[in-house]
């Protein structure tokens, strides 16, 4: 008498075994299922370097805090036709001024009272927020560019072409940054746009400087070796592959200059090199204005300040806490 074997080939109710069933069936127990070569759902992908610098940002109290500090202040700078109750120079409360009194904060329909021309000091503090913004930006633009050009001559040709980039660097670097802005701006003439050049051209050699070490650094990496046995020519290799890579320091010092561009361009318009009339809405201006009134309304100098201060520490903080996470140091804690 024959075992009734069953057929490996059928279901227990008969039915024969598709593709999919066979797999199932013929899967050894406790090995798991081969994934698909078309699932991505679950790879592990590597992250960039400034994707990781982003994630480290995220999750630092001190870059949380600048960033909220910049995003108010281009705010109030976009927005201040909107958000500022009069324009910048305009003179509402000048009936309530006199020579021996000028109303300060709480003042009915003026919250920080009035200057001694009678403009409203909040609607002043929002358009010098306008002000302080271009100039800033403006300014670290024109030195970025050109210390971009200039850096990269340098790091990616070398030779005599670096030698006399670098002595000509050596000689404006020299020169106090403050010191040369006020003898651009005193050339130039007494104009907001003088500002401007004369900040950004005292930035040139620091961006020039610290673009070419970035690059001198790189230039020995594997994928700058690999470029040159590909034959690729040093024109491309530098800005196809030298550059681009070390823009990261350039970029945070940026973010650095930002803060320094809003403080000179306060210095400026204090030393009377920013151009326009007593009245213009202007931090620093408002400054020299009210060093003739520290003793009857100190808010005039205080409050302009307390502004300068606060911008200028949301570019440090933000600045200081991306050159934290882009440091290779920090990344391997």
């Amino acid at each position: 008498m024959s075992a009734n074997i069953p057929d490996p080939n059928l279901l227990p109710d008969g039915a024969p075994v598709t593709g999919t069933a066979s797999a199932a069936v013929t899967e050894p127990a406790g090995k798991a299922p081969k994934k698909d070569a078309g699932d991505t759902r679950h790879s592990d992908r590597g992250t960039s370097i400034w994707g990781e610098a982003f994630q480290r940002l995220r999750r630092s109290p001190m870059a949380i805090s600048g960033a909220i500090i910049i995003f108010l202040f281009i705010l109030v700078a976009i927005f201040a036709p909107i958000l500022a109750p009069y324009p910048g120079e305009a003179t509402p409360g000048m009936r309530l001024v006199t020579p021996t009194n000028i109303p300060g904060i709480g003042t009915p329909g003026y919250p920080l009272g009035l200057d001694n021309f009678g403009g409203d000091v909040v609607s002043k503090l929002i358009w010098g927020a306008r002000s302080s913004l271009l100039v800033g930006v403006i300014s670290t633009c024109i030195g970025l560019v050109g210390g971009l050009f200039l850096g990269a001559l340098a790091g990616g040709f070398g030779g005599w072409i670096d030698t006399v980039i670098m002595r000509i660097v050596d000689i404006l670097l020299s020169v106090p940054n403050l010191l040369m802005a006020v003898s651009i701006a005193a050339i130039a003439g007494q104009s907001p746009f003088a500002v401007m050049i004369a900040i950004g051209a005292a930035q040139i050699p620091v961006f020039a400087r610290l673009l070419r070490s970035s690059m001198l650094q790189q230039r020995g990496a594997d994928y700058i070796l690999a470029a040159q046995t590909l034959g690729l020519g040093r024109g491309k290799i530098t800005m196809s592959h030298l550059l681009p890579n070390a823009l990261g320091p350039v970029i945070v010092q940026a973010t650095l200059a930002l803060a320094t561009a809003v403080i000179d361009a306060a210095a400026l318009s204090f030393l009377g090199l920013g151009g326009g009339v007593p009245q213009t809405a202007e931090w620093g201006r408002m400054l020299t204005v009210a060093q003739n009134f520290l003793s009857s309304a100190p808010q005039l100098a205080f409050l302009p300040g307390i502004c300068i201060a606060i911008t200028a520490l949301g570019f440090t903080l933000l600045g200081e806490s991306l050159r934290e996470a882009l440091d290779p140091k920090a990344r391997k804690r």
